[in-house]
């Protein structure tokens, strides 16, 4: 897939906005779900990756091929969410309810291998607690979470989208970890 892209990239730099359009293709689900889980908000998830691929678009050729391009948008779009982050206080969470529905949220909507439904109902309880606390952590441990964990990068992707070195990151995820670790053995014990 790195040949591909780096194909398509080689086409947009000549001018080619079909190019671009795979490109799109390509990352957009990624992107969005990215931006979904960094401010927890459908329509800003939108409209942060579609920003996400307009400033793409307009940089491509401050691009270095030395890197992967999957980490270069990634790091465009989590500065994106940073910054939205920074100017808004989050009050949208990934349980939030979707409209037009019976109280059914994004995570009841995605597809499974059909769980029971007790599996169903803690398992969602369990990643509601656990989204709520990761809302809660500050930006720079948020964001390496997230990250690490949920987009599953290595840590040196980590490092270029953040722009922080390989031990830094190590350190936020570890923090990170570390406070919600101490949250949830509070939860055990209070139960």
């Amino acid at each position: 897939m790195d040949a591909l892209v780096a194909n398509m990239v080689a086409q947009v730099k000549k001018g080619d906005q079909e190019a671009f359009e795979g490109i799109v293709d390509l990352f957009k689900d990624k992107i969005y779900r990215h931006c979904y889980r960094m401010v927890g908000n459908g329509h800003e998830a939108e409209d942060l990756a579609q920003e996400t691929f307009l400033r793409a678009y307009r940089n491509i050729s401050k691009y270095n091929n030395e890197f992967k391009f999957s980490t270069w948008i990634f790091r465009i779009a989590t500065n994106l969410c940073i910054d939205r982050l920074r100017k808004k206080k989050p009050d949208y969470y990934l349980d939030a309810e979707v409209p037009g529905t019976d109280g059914a949220t994004m995570y009841s909507q995605l597809s499974s291998e059909e769980p029971l439904p007790e599996q169903v109902v803690t398992e969602n309880e369990r990643w509601h607690e656990l989204q709520e606390e990761i809302m809660k952590l500050p930006e720079k441990y948020r964001t390496a979470i997230v990250l690490k964990y949920v987009e599953d990068l290595s840590l040196e992707e980590i490092s270029h989208i953040m722009d922080i070195p390989v031990p830094t990151v190590k350190t936020r995820i570890h923090r990170g970890r570390e406070a919600l670790k101490k949250v949830f053995q509070m939860v055990v014990k209070t139960r």
